[in-house]
C-alpha cells in the first residue's frame, strides 16, 4: 500500500546515504525531486481498476552500488525542453532529471542519456539537436557530461567504451531515426547494445510506446522506473487510488470531450467534483439553462446529463459554477460583467467562474485532504478570466493536505502563480497525466521489472 507524505521539505537527520545527498542537493536545486520522507517509492496499483499493470515497479532507488558500479546505465529522460533559437526558455524537465542521473553518477555508474526533443519529420535537423540541453546538464551536473552526435552505431560505441565511471553521455535525438517512434525492435536492440540496464525517467512519453521507452527494455535487464517516474506513479496513481478523505477533484478546461475518461475514472473514488472551464456551459446546456454564445459541445449535452446522474447515485457533490464572468468577445479588452449562471445574454459568452462561485469552490476545497487539479476554471492567460483559476492555485497552496497538479494548463497556470514550490505534487506530463488518471495502462510503465 503506497503511502504519500503530507508536503514537507525537511529531511530526515542522520547519516546520509549518497541518495539522500542526492536528494538533498535536488531539494536545493527546487526541482520537485520525490520527498526522502517518503518510505515507499514504489506505486501500489489498485484492483479497482483492471486497465492498469497491477504489480508495483522496481525502482532506481532498490539498486545499489554493487548493481551499479561500473555498469552502462541507460536513462531515457524527458529532455524536450522549450526553446528560443537555442535558448532553453524552461529548464524545469532537466532539473527534474537530475536526482536519478545523479544517483547513478554518485553509486558509480556510466550514464547514458536518452531524450525526443521536437518533432524531426525527416532525419537530422540542426535546429532539434540536443546541444543546448547538453550544455544546461554541463552546467548542473557534478560530473563530466559529453555529448554525441548520434544515438546509434560506432560512434556511440566508441564514446561509450571511453567513459569513466560516474561520467554521463548525451546521445543525440532519438527522433532522428522513424523507427523510434515505429518502436521498431532492431533499432531499439542498437539504443540498448551499448547499456548493461534501463532506467525510464520520462513520465511524459511514458503514454507512448517508442524504441526508447518500451522498445529497449526487450533486451536490457534489470529495467526499473527512475524517481521522477517513480514519484509521478506514487502520487497520480497512489494517492489517487488510495486518497486521504474528502477528496475532491477538479477538472476543467474547454471540452468535456477531452476529459470524459478522467471524469468518469474519478468518480469512482471521489467525495467531491468541481468543473471549471469552458466545459461548464455543456453540462449548464444540459441543464436547461441560457448559456449566450459560450462554449458548448452540442453532441455532448447528453453525456453531460449522464455523468451528473451518475455522481448523483454515488452520492458525489458535482459542483458547477452559481455565478459567471461573462464577455461581449473573446479578447482581452472585451465588455466584462458578471451574471448568475444561466442568465447570460446571446452574444455573451462565458469565459471565468464568477466570485460567488470562487468562494463557494474555495470553502468546499478547504476541507478536503487529497485534491487533483487538472485543468483550469477559465481563460487564465488573459488577466481579465484568470481570477477563477488563480484563487484555485491559492487555495490549494495553503490547503493542510495533497494536492495534486494533474499536467497540462493547470500546471502553466500554478507556474505563472508562482506557487509550484506550495503544491504536493506536480506533474510533468500532459497525455501521460491524463491517461494515467484515466486509469490505462502506459506502456513504457508496464515494460518495467516488477518490484
Amino acid at each position: 500500500q503506497t503511502h504519500v507524505p503530507q508536503h514537507n521539505n525537511t529531511l530526515h537527520q542522520h547519516n546520509t546515504t549518497p541518495q539522500e545527498a542526492t536528494m538533498a542537493m535536488a531539494m536545493k536545486m527546487n526541482v520537485r525531486a520525490p520527498r526522502r520522507a517518503m518510505p515507499v517509492r514504489r506505486a501500489a496499483v489498485k484492483t479497482a481498476r483492471p486497465s492498469v499493470a497491477t504489480n508495483a515497479k522496481k525502482s532506481v532507488g532498490d539498486l545499489k552500488k554493487a548493481d551499479l558500479e561500473g555498469k552502462v546505465a541507460m536513462v531515457r529522460c524527458d529532455l524536450n525542453v522549450p526553446v528560443d533559437g537555442s535558448t532553453i526558455t524552461d529548464d524545469t524537465r532537466i532539473r527534474a532529471a537530475i536526482p536519478t542521473l545523479e544517483y547513478l553518477v554518485d553509486n558509480g555508474a556510466k550514464v547514458v542519456v536518452m531524450s525526443h526533443f521536437g518533432r524531426p519529420k525527416d532525419g537530422p535537423e540542426d535546429k532539434f539537436r540536443l546541444t543546448p540541453v547538453g550544455e544546461a546538464l554541463k552546467a548542473k551536473m557534478s560530473c563530466t557530461v559529453t555529448k554525441a552526435d548520434d544515438c546509434i552505431g560506432d560512434e556511440v560505441k566508441a564514446a561509450v567504451d571511453a567513459m569513466e565511471n560516474g561520467s554521463v553521455l548525451l546521445l543525440e535525438n532519438t527522433r532522428f531515426y522513424k523507427e523510434e517512434t515505429k518502436n521498431d525492435p532492431a533499432f531499439a536492440e542498437k539504443l540498448a547494445s551499448v547499456a548493461d540496464l534501463f532506467v525510464n525517467d520520462a513520465f511524459g512519453t511514458a503514454h507512448r510506446a517508442h524504441a526508447s521507452t518500451e522498445g529497449v527494455t526487450k533486451f536490457l535487464s534489470p529495467s526499473v522506473a527512475g524517481f521522477l517516474l517513480q514519484k509521478e506513479l506514487d502520487y497520480l496513481d497512489g494517492a489517487v487510488s488510495e486518497p486521504k478523505r474528502p477528496f475532491c477533484a477538479i477538472v476543467g478546461g474547454s471540452k468535456v470531450s477531452s476529459k470524459i475518461g478522467v471524469i468518469e475514472s474519478l468518480m469512482e473514488k471521489v467525495d467531491k467534483i468541481v468543473i471549471g472551464g469552458g466545459m461548464v456551459f455543456t453540462f449548464d446546456k444540459a441543464l436547461g439553462k441560457d448559456v449566450g454564445s459560450s462554449l458548448v459541445e452540442d453532441d455532448k449535452v447528453e453525456l453531460a446529463k449522464s455523468l451528473m446522474e451518475m455522481a448523483e447515485k454515488k452520492g458525489i457533490k458535482f459542483i458547477l459554477p452559481s455565478d459567471v464572468t461573462i464577455a461581449d468577445n473573446f479578447a482581452a479588452d472585451a465588455n466584462v460583467k458578471v451574471v448568475q449562471s444561466g442568465e447570460i445574454p446571446d452574444g455573451w459568452m462565458g469565459l471565468d467562474a464568477g466570485p460567488d462561485s470562487i468562494e463557494m469552490i474555495q470553502k468546499e476545497l478547504s476541507e478536503c485532504k487529497t485534491v487533483v487539479w487538472n485543468g483550469p476554471m477559465g481563460v487564465f492567460e488573459m488577466d481579465a478570466f484568470a481570477k477563477g483559476t488563480f484563487a484555485i492555485a491559492e487555495t490549494l497552496s495553503t490547503l493542510d493536505g495533497i494536492t495534486i497538479i494533474g499536467g497540462g494548463d493547470s500546471v502553466a497556470a500554478v507556474e505563472k502563480a508562482g506557487l509550484a514550490d506550495k503544491m504536493s505534487h506536480i506533474s510533468t506530463g500532459g497525455g501521460a497525466s491524463l491517461e494515467l488518471l484515466e486509469g490505462k495502462e502506459l506502456p513504457g510503465v508496464a515494460a518495467l521489472d516488477e518490484a
